[in-house]
């Protein structure tokens, strides 16, 4: 049962390049055939090398871009269908939201836009859509995936109307206009707060197991210790790591459940995705106490995680890998795949940003053995855990 202010695959605005019924193949909405393109691009593929919260993990346990991606799908599909919303534009906005990363996250990230400095900078999220738009092109009639409006809207509209805006999103919608300034869909609403759901805890996950993070820490959140006094009282006898899990469940429970109870009060009365987008303020939330807790847990992952010694010397390394693969490509773009070098615009910016692309497009491990084969030697420090 659809919701009056879900968005609706048959009202959809359509794509850049138009598709005939033709082409269609299979029973599928606009929607669905969205999720499937993505799920079937290389640049998904990619993910499954590229880092999540450690670089280059050794440990089959850790996540990485790709796993985190589809347990945020998952999360996004029960929220979408307890509102009654599209679950289909949900996923594909879900599985595709990482899609831009570089290399090493944010590390390699960092490095890009120190390179493109003067070539209008490095953002992740614009590069999804640059990626998603342009650079994969597995089709004979036009490049990019050609993914539906409502797609492309929610990754560029992901966090919330789009103020400033950077090269890369200004070129793409200056050719498909994505109504930078208004609110996104629902769907995309809620598979933004579904990122922040996985990451929160899985990533407490990871980093317990890696022993970056402390329980003894982390119960000195006073939501958490509520969670984990309960699962002591229920499960009094149970090994520590199932324990730990069951924290992991719980929490991610209270914050769907939140999320769906806030939500559901927003979107009363409302009978249209363009009442969603015309609202001026965020329709999908967590309640006032959920979020300032939710605050509070990204401020002490930031502190004893994310910032920690040791994830901070390795994230240096990774950027200067990055940077150096930058270095060797614009002195001699010939070192880049044929395919990529024999495309090498002759001009700036555009020759910098291309090869910016051919970079961002690695993996973590083709990173590091690109850089091995330029320079000789292996670069090390590079992994974590």
């Amino acid at each position: 049962m659809r919701a009056p202010y879900a968005s609706d695959p048959d009202r959809s605005r359509g794509r850049e390049f138009p598709l005939e019924a033709a082409l269609a193949r299979g029973p599928r909405s606009a929607f669905q055939r969205d999720r499937d393109r993505i799920v079937h691009s290389i640049a998904f593929r990619r993910l499954r090398h590229k880092t999540q919260v450690f670089i280059a993990p050794d440990g089959d346990h850790y996540r990485v871009r790709l796993t985190h991606s589809l347990e945020v799908a998952q999360i996004g599909r029960v929220i979408a269908r307890a509102l009654g919303l599209d679950e289909d534009l949900t996923e594909a906005l879900c599985l595709a939201h990482d899609i831009g990363h570089p290399p090493f996250g944010h590390a390699g990230e960092d490095a890009l836009n120190a390179a493109l400095e003067r070539h209008g900078g490095f953002d992740h999220n614009a590069q999804a859509l640059r990626t998603l738009m342009r650079i994969e092109s597995p089709y004979c009639e036009h490049d990019g995936l050609n993914l539906s409006w409502e797609v492309l809207e929610g990754m560029a509209k992901h966090n919330g109307p789009v103020g400033m805006v950077n090269w890369a999103l200004a070129e793409l919608d200056a050719a498909y206009p994505l109504d930078l300034t208004t609110w996104p869909s629902l769907e995309a609403q809620v598979a933004a707060l579904a990122d922040d759901i996985a990451y929160d805890n899985h990533d407490i996950d990871d980093g317990l197991r890696a022993g970056f993070l402390q329980l003894d820490e982390l119960l000195t959140l006073d939501f958490v210790n509520d969670h984990w006094r309960a699962i002591e009282r229920k499960f009094p006898g149970a090994p520590i790591d199932r324990r730990l899990r069951e924290l992991v469940r719980s929490q991610i429970g209270w914050m769907v459940n939140d999320l769906i109870a806030e939500t559901g009060e927003r979107v009363k009365g409302m009978g249209s995705a363009d009442e969603v987008r015309g609202a001026g303020r965020a329709t999908a939330a967590f309640s006032s106490e959920l979020a300032r807790q939710e605050r509070t847990l990204k401020r002490f992952m930031y502190e004893k995680l994310y910032h920690h010694p040791q994830q901070l010397q390795t994230a240096e390394r990774a950027r200067a890998v990055t940077a150096e693969l930058y270095a060797a490509y614009a002195q001699d773009p010939s070192l880049m795949a044929d395919d990529w070098a024999g495309r090498l615009p002759p001009h700036e910016p555009q020759r910098s940003r291309h090869i910016a692309d051919y970079i961002a497009g690695m993996t973590d491990r083709f990173a590091i053995a690109a850089h091995a084969a330029i320079y000789g030697r292996t670069p090390e420090g590079l992994r974590n855990v």
